[in-house]
């Protein structure tokens, strides 16, 4: 794996303490070991940025690969799109989360699980106050979800769902009944996208991390509550008519995020992008 970390953009590119480089002393062919990835990956631990207004203290960072030609998936899922280190970055991603938000069909297309407790992130979790997992936090404004399945009857830490205090009360109730713990963030159907950041802040979850699916991580980033941008760029094309790594309204003026830093290994690379504050 090759190393091409981005120089410092400027003196306001990030908050004081987020990673501007890669961990030092690295040699650039060969693989890197977890802790070195989670070393390049640490959530900023200075003061809030702009997305976060309450001074919540959170940061919300979203996780996506695409092909050369910008589909998210192929066949629907994003795992044929992926490789060996692409998933390598993922669950270290998720070894430094307190929470993991997804999108109501996301979930159903990828067959999400809780998440699990791994052994190379326990000490760093411990250290940082975290439980041995991080919550999955699923959005959704009908709740049309299978509530028998382990990622709500089984998870090693509490599985959120998040929706609007319109949503059907029936389905809350049997999102409660099935061990998951509910909160509303908006006054609809469905739950505002920064109102989720607060709802999961209040609650102690402040590193959060977005997997999509598009449509959700539109909605983030229409609300200006992105902070960083994980992107996985495929060398492959697939053509046909696959989403994007975010859909829904466009912005009316482009926001413009900075490079923190890139890898690159057998033609993909592994990129980070920041808020520019």
């Amino acid at each position: 794996m090759t190393d091409h970390t981005a120089a410092p953009a400027s003196a306001k590119s990030a908050p004081e303490g987020a990673p501007e480089s890669a961990p030092e002393g690295v040699a650039g062919d060969r693989e890197w070991s977890l802790d070195e990835l989670a070393d390049a990956y640490a959530y900023p631990a200075g003061p809030p940025g702009p997305a976060d207004p309450g001074g919540t203290g959170a940061w919300l960072r979203a996780n996506m690969v695409s092909t050369l030609d910008g589909a998210a998936q192929h066949d629907g899922r994003s795992q044929p799109i992926s490789n060996a280190t692409d998933m390598r970055i993922f669950g270290t991603l998720r070894g430094l989360a307190d929470a993991v938000v997804v999108g109501a069909e996301t979930v159903r297309q990828e067959g999400y699980r809780p998440a699990r407790a791994r052994d190379a992130f326990a000490a760093r979790r411990a250290a940082a106050g975290q439980p041995p997992a991080p919550a999955i936090v699923v959005v959704s404004a009908s709740l049309d979800l299978d509530f028998s399945l382990p990622l709500f009857t089984a998870p090693l830490t509490p599985t959120y769902v998040v929706t609007g205090a319109a949503a059907p009360s029936d389905r809350m109730a049997a999102a409660r009944e099935a061990g998951a713990e509910v909160l509303t963030a908006g006054e609809g159907a469905g739950a505002d996208p920064a109102r989720v950041v607060r709802a999961l802040a209040e609650r102690g979850l402040t590193r959060l991390l977005t997997e999509g699916g598009p449509r959700m991580l539109g909605q983030f980033v229409a609300a200006g509550a992105l902070d960083e941008l994980c992107l996985t760029v495929s060398p492959l094309l697939t053509a046909g008519g696959a989403q994007r790594i975010a859909g829904g309204p466009g912005l009316a003026v482009p926001e413009r995020f900075v490079l923190a830093s890139v890898l690159e290994e057998s033609g993909f690379l592994f990129t980070r992008y920041r808020r520019d504050f």
